[in-house]
């Protein structure tokens, strides 16, 4: 039967609200699935000498478990639930039904010779849409089935488009994710890069900057610290030495040892690179600010600039700290030759809560294998 073209059913623009739960559509969706549920044969084929004539497609069952079978096998437009059944009552039947996502928004009208309103109550209770009394009038039963299936068609509209609404918006975050990761790629790209710059004159490269802050990141996720703070740890990192930019070339490029004029020239980086990041209201750079200024002080107070000690240094400057030691070890440089890995990783255990923070420390001997990986897969 073709009630209406397919393409005709309603969009939401099509639905009259014209009060509440009462709902006007121009035509019904093209098929007329539906279940009759009686226990007495001759009802049963009352429903479909009305029914089958006027194009519907009739399933019939005989007790409330075959019908839940049916149900859950064959998904009707609309249900005619008879209250009184052997075994399994109506009530039962239709509070299962709709205890089931799938079938839950099924429309059930109830047939029934039971006229209390306690009875009614009780089927509405149970999730029962509309009711039918017994004998059953022709016209009646035709309106009550069209309302259903308008019902019906409402619900499965508005759920079809809730489906494809979610799944836009899934797509959408998906796409956004992506860009946002992107961006994230390009600007710790961009900071390796300016970071590298600006210490171009000095024997650090690239990376260096990249070996020693993905270091910090991996020590401060085994610290167990939040996801947040670790990302922002491998972007902040990088511009550790910032303020050697200011140092001039006669003290940063000197070959021998620095003289005490010139190390207190020196350690002005530290203070430079803080002036250089300061006021900034993105999170990454007010880290990289900190950092900069504390990432060379040390537990004992021997660091500088300001001779801080234990739980006084930052601890991003902690962690910051023990990463550009280590790839300083473990990097050639004009002056020096790498310290092997495991002698660099005992200095460090040496250092542990003179130079460095004794948990920081842990943690960072408890990555080795990670360690030495992101040691060779970032090579000068």
């Amino acid at each position: 039967m073709q009630a209406c073209p397919l393409d005709s059913v309603p969009s939401v623009t099509d639905v009259t609200v014209e009060e509440p739960n009462l709902i006007s559509f121009d035509c019904l969706f093209d098929y007329k699935d539906k279940e009759v549920v009686d226990d007495e044969d001759r009802n049963l084929r009352l429903m479909e000498a009305i029914l089958l004539p006027l194009g519907y497609q009739v399933i019939t069952a005989r007790d409330g478990q075959e019908t839940l079978t049916k149900v859950n096998q064959l998904s009707p437009d609309v249900i005619l639930l008879d209250i009184m059944m052997p075994g399994m009552d109506g009530f039962e039947v239709t509070r299962r039904l709709r205890a089931d996502d799938k079938t839950r928004t099924i429309p059930i009208v109830m047939v029934t010779a039971l006229s209390e309103v306690a009875d009614r109550v009780r089927a509405l209770e149970a999730g029962a849409d509309d009711f039918l009394t017994k004998p059953v009038d022709k016209t009646e039963l035709i309106a009550r089935i069209n309302s259903s299936l308008k019902v019906k068609a409402y619900n499965d509209h508005m759920r079809n488009y809730q489906q494809t609404l979610e799944a836009e918006v899934a797509n959408r975050t998906e796409e956004l994710r992506q860009t946002l990761e992107k961006l994230k790629l390009a600007s710790l790209d961009t900071i390796c890069r300016l970071s590298c710059a600006a210490e171009y004159r000095d024997e650090d490269t690239g990376a260096h900057i990249k070996r020693m802050s993905h270091y910090a990141a991996a020590v401060a996720d085994k610290m167990g610290l939040n996801d947040s703070f670790v990302e922002s740890i491998l972007y902040a990192a990088p511009m550790h030495d910032i303020g050697k930019i200011g140092i001039p070339d006669h003290i940063l490029l000197k070959p021998g040892k620095l003289d005490p004029d010139e190390w207190e020239i020196m350690k002005q980086h530290t203070i430079i690179g803080a002036q250089i990041l300061e006021g900034s209201d993105v999170e990454t750079i007010r880290l990289a600010e900190v950092i900069a200024l504390s990432h060379h002080e040390r537990r004992d107070g021997g660091g500088y600039p300001r001779g801080l000690q234990g739980s006084e240094i930052p601890l991003a400057g902690r962690i910051v700290a023990i990463a550009d030691v280590f790839d300083a070890l473990t990097s050639k440089r004009p002056y020096k030759e790498p310290v092997p890995l495991e002698k660099s990783f005992s200095i460090v255990q040496q250092e542990r809560a003179r130079h460095f923070d004794p948990e920081v420390t842990d943690k960072f001997l408890a990555i080795k294998d990670e360690l030495v990986a992101i040691k060779h897969r970032f090579v000068d």
